[in-house]
């Protein structure tokens, strides 16, 4: 089983934490991000989306235009950041600088207020690679989703503490390559431009 994890393009409002509370669409240049990356299917044999629309309504289109099967999948929705969701790192330096401070030091102990603990988002997001993985067919899966959602899933594969997830880099539009053979996963590839 191959995975390509693709982060989503640029949202419309610009750079926040947007979570699974805020649900902003794509801009048109995410769109045209997300349409360059696809342009060339590398043997895709199905689609899954989180349910956020800045990944399901390309994963629709995309679909419809290569007549692969899409699921919609709520588990691969963003991680959660509580009270901070709709608004961006400039405004919590401004009226938060300690809290965003003690988050970036240490996101596992200083979560947002009623924000998901990181170890029950990776493990969401686990879950649903392994079920994946042990119910579908085999085959080559184009997950449409959050950068949160790919370190979640490094995290699971490659069995990283949560703590680290935030040191993961995940480029707009770029892709994240996952195989599991022999009984394991393995990183095939990370912030790619194609598959």
């Amino acid at each position: 089983m191959r995975i390509d994890l693709l982060r989503h393009g640029q949202v419309q409002g610009g750079r926040k934490y947007r979570g699974h509370g805020i649900d902003d669409p794509l801009s048109e240049q995410g769109w045209q991000q997300l349409e360059t990356a696809c342009a060339h299917n590398p043997g895709w044999t199905h689609i899954v989306s989180s349910p956020m629309t800045r990944c399901a309504r390309f994963a629709q289109t995309l679909a419809e235009q290569t007549a692969l099967p899409l699921s919609i999948e709520n588990d691969l929705r963003e991680v959660g950041f509580g009270q901070w969701e709709g608004l961006s790192r400039a405004q919590l330096e401004q009226e938060q600088p300690e809290a965003l401070a003690a988050f970036l030091a240490d996101p596992v102990q200083h979560r947002p207020p009623g924000a998901e603990p990181l170890a029950a988002f990776v493990s969401r997001v686990g879950q649903t690679l392994e079920r994946l993985r042990q119910t579908g067919p085999d085959g080559h899966y184009l997950l449409l989703v959050h950068a949160g959602v790919i370190r979640a899933a490094l995290a699971h594969c490659l069995s990283l503490p949560p703590g680290s997830l935030y040191q993961i880099e995940v480029q707009t539009a770029h892709f994240t390559t996952l195989q599991y053979q022999q009984g394991r996963w393995s990183l095939q590839g990370l912030n790619l431009p194609r598959p």
